[in-house]
């Protein structure tokens, strides 16, 4: 009924605007009440233009079942002279969603096809056309807005299955506890949405704990307060409440909903010891073991912060026991943390205290705090020797003397038993220990270079063990002390220094070294006796270096400097030490050349090294000297003849000056024996071809060979010399020779074979030989070799005639 009425009404508000634009226009044409002229053609001449007729939107129910149901009908009021076709377009009729709407294109109604629904599309905005038959337009499109009324037709639901709210025990009436929402699909702006909550039902977990209504619930929000007061967790869990919506204001369609309210637990209750005494048993010198466990109760919530609780000692001064709770039985566990000792205390009597993590609430009763008496008996054990420290830690010089006290009263025996001491590791033998008393002393100088000493600390091991034989070890840390028992030495020993280093500023580098470990060692005191620090300094350049350079221009030649290094230990120990410095000559890169000072002269002396590489070389010399006598000796004794008569023999005592082979054959170039004919060529009879040469000398014939060894200067001795008138004479003439030859420079030196004088052909000297003799030796008196002297005495043993 109402509907129609609405259409009633909108068409009676169409009639009226078209009767007006009737008038307006002064037109005689009749008008269809459900006939709308949207389209006026101007008059022919001058008129007004006026504006186009604004269609009102067209309200149509949804759901209805009167299809296909007429909206409305359009018409153009321009007269044409052939036949008009109206058309429609938009959605629902040729766009999504389509078929909803039709027009007749002769009559120009409007009509819908099929119910709608305004939960889906609440309106509909459509354009009209007026065309001819060509489809040209003959009008401007009109636009048609259709919008479709709401009906209740959808029912209110929660936007849960199920709310979850929770509420704290003993709240006071009025307490928010949660709140619910519902929606509905209907237009909101209509009393198909609006919507009204309420509570139908309630239901107490345990069961019928409660019976009074406890929660209620604001029809408009849905937000759940308590209204009463008795929530008590110890007596009712949670409540499930019945909810229920429902639209056009609650006189409309309904639903329902779930709502679950948990009374939170509020810590109300103090926890109690049950029972309050306890016997518990521990073991002496054991630690960190269980002996007992307490008990108490509590109403609160099981598993949460107010039923929790934690336990306290009130009377352990020494700390050794301690207490934890165990987090599922809420039980106090009694614990020992430090060793017990029958022999001090044999029985302890704890009070323990209990309190809940949580603070408590202030509706909680107004109770003391519990408490628990335990009683701990102490089990007697046979203790190890104990050690009154370990590591045992003793600081010692290195060079402590033999037999000197170390360590004494080093462990002790609770039980009062009797002790044995040794020295289980000692990896040097250094430690002695007393066996009865542990007394520990040194057997032997201690050394920092050990390899079992590590950063100073030498490590041993003591043992000791009791009358029942149980024993414990301790180690002991030995540190030593270094003590200052090397001096300082002083590199390198020998250098060199370039001339002019007194203008450079340069010098010989000097490091010094030491045995011994800091604060023994460096830093280093470099200094130069008084005496000698005429010509040389030296600076400190840190602790370890100090520069060594002349303080005056030096010649070329080889310096012995003398410096006194000092270490920093306690005492101090110094020591002197001779640098031997080469002053020279230097190149651009500071390196001496090739003509040392050492081979230009010295006048201080040679260095150490050189020293013995001199010595080296005059035995490698004496050796082969003596070599070369002896190969020579064993050689004449072997190619010897005997019955020559010659003055060649087999005697020891053979003391002649030289032995002349003649019968000896050359052996060719490899001859080695033989002997070199040229000493004995006589002077006057040298060649006078100035390029001869003595054969295999390689000296020019008429010139003697040149001695190394004696000064060029002097002048030679005149050769053949006058033999003497008297035969006595032989010895002085025999020693003016050899000192002739000595001092002659151009003759081989001393010690080769000496030319006396020549024989043979050209010889100014009579022959010898008894073959040249024109006698016999029958006839010869040889009486005066014996007043030859000693050297003869021997020849004129073998020429006397008796």
């Amino acid at each position: 009924m109402a509907v129609r009425m609405l259409m009633v009404c909108v068409l009676g508000s169409l009639l009226c605007q078209v009767l007006i634009s009737a008038e307006l226009h002064h037109t005689e044409e009749e008008l269809h009440p459900l006939t709308l002229y949207p389209w006026r053609n101007q008059g022919k001449g001058i008129v007004r233009v006026k504006r186009d007729w604004i269609i009102p939107p067209i309200r149509v129910l949804e759901n209805s079942k009167q299809v296909p149901e007429d909206l409305v009908q359009i018409k153009s009021d321009k007269i044409f002279t052939g036949v008009v076709i109206y058309k429609l377009e938009g959605p629902g009729v040729d766009q999504e969603p389509k078929n909803l709407f039709e027009i007749d294109d002769k009559t120009g109604i409007i009509r819908s096809k099929r119910p709608l629904d305004r939960e889906k599309y609440s309106s509909f905005t459509l354009k009209a056309f007026a065309l001819s038959p060509s489809g040209e337009r003959l009008e401007n499109p009109t636009t048609i807005e259709i919008v479709v009324l709401d009906q209740n037709d959808n029912r209110p639901t929660f936007t849960k299955s199920q709310f979850v709210g929770s509420v704290s025990e003993f709240s006071v009436p009025g307490t928010s506890v949660m709140s619910v929402s519902a929606t509905d699909a209907d237009d909101p702006m209509t009393e198909n949405a609006f919507l009204s909550y309420s509570i139908i039902g309630q239901e107490s977990f345990p069961s019928n704990a409660v019976t009074k209504t406890m929660f209620g619930i604001n029809n408009q929000t849905g937000a759940i307060y308590t209204r009463d007061v008795g929530l008590d967790r110890e007596v009712v869990k949670s409540f499930k409440l019945k909810l229920q919506i429902a639209d056009m204001g609650g006189m409309g369609l309904t639903s329902e909903g779930v709502a679950i309210i948990h009374v939170v637990d509020i810590n109300n209750h103090v926890p109690q010891f049950h029972p309050d005494s306890y016997s518990m048993k521990a073991e002496e010198n054991r630690y960190d073991y269980e002996i007992g466990r307490v008990n108490v109760t509590d109403r609160d919530d099981p598993g949460t912060g107010n039923w929790a609780v934690k336990y306290s000692i009130i009377n352990d001064p020494d700390g050794h026991f301690a207490t934890s709770t165990d987090p599922t039985t809420n039980q106090g566990i009694v614990r020992v943390v430090k060793p017990l000792d029958f022999e001090a205390q044999s029985k302890y009597t704890l009070r323990l205290t209990v309190e809940n993590l949580n603070p408590l609430s202030s509706k909680a009763p107004n109770l003391p705090v519990s408490t628990a008496m335990v009683v701990v008996t102490v089990e007697n054990q046979n203790e190890a020797p104990y050690f009154r420290e370990d590591p045992i830690q003793i600081v010692v010089p290195e060079s402590v003397l033999p037999g000197t006290l170390l360590k004494s009263n080093i462990a002790y025996d609770p039980d009062n038993s009797a002790l044995r001491y040794e020295i289980s590791k000692d990896p040097e033998r250094w430690l002695d220990i007393n066996q009865e008393t542990g007394d520990i002393s040194a057997r032997r100088t201690f050394n920092m270079r050990s390899p079992n000493v590590k950063n100073s600390i030498y490590t041993a091991v003591v043992k000791v063990t009791d009358a029942d034989g149980v024993s414990t070890s301790a180690t002991m840390l030995i540190t030593l002390k270094e003590t200052n028992d090397f001096p300082p030495l002083l590199v390198p020993l020998s250098g060199s220094v370039c001339k002019g280093a007194t203008r450079s500023g340069s010098g010989l580098v000097l490091t010094a070294v030491d045995e011994d470990l800091p604060p023994h060692a460096a830093p280093f005191t470099f200094e130069m006796p008084e005496d000698l620090s005429t010509n040389w300094t030296v600076l400190q350049v840190n602790d370890t270096h100090a520069v060594l350079h002349p303080l005056v221009e030096l010649e070329a030649g080889e310096y012995a400097v003398t410096v006194l290094v000092s270490d920093s230990g306690s005492p101090v120990l110094s020591a002197y030490a001779q640098v031997n410095i080469t002053v020279c000559s230097c190149d651009s890169f500071g390196d001496c050349k090739s003509e040392t000072g050492a081979l230009q002269g010295s006048s201080v002396g040679i260095s150490f090294m050189a020293l013995i590489i001199i010595m080296a070389c005059i035995a490698l010399l004496l050796m082969l000297l003596l070599l070369a006598v002896a190969v020579t000796t064993c050689g004449r004794r072997h190619h010897i003849k005997k019955g020559t008569g010659l003055l060649v023999g087999e005697s020891e005592d053979d003391i002649r000056d030289n032995v002349l082979n003649y019968d000896e054959q050359g052996g060719g170039e490899e001859d080695e024996n033989a002997f070199n004919i040229d000493l004995l060529w006589n002077p006057h009879d040298v060649p006078s071809t100035p390029g001869s040469y003595y054969p295999g000398s390689g000296v020019p014939r008429g010139k003697q060979p040149l001695r190394k060894d004696a000064p060029h200067n002097l002048p030679s001795p005149t050769y053949p010399r006058r033999p003497p008138a008297d035969p006595t004479d032989i010895e002085d003439f025999i020693n003016d020779g050899l000192e002739a030859a000595d001092h002659d420079p151009n003759v081989p030196p001393y010690d080769t074979a000496l030319i006396y004088d020549y024989e043979g052909e050209g010889s100014l000297a009579g022959s010898l030989s008894s073959i040249a003799s024109g006698s016999s030796d029958g006839d010869q008196d040889y009486d005066y070799l014996n007043s030859w002297g000693p050297r003869f005495q021997k020849l004129a043993n073998l020429y006397d005639p008796r």
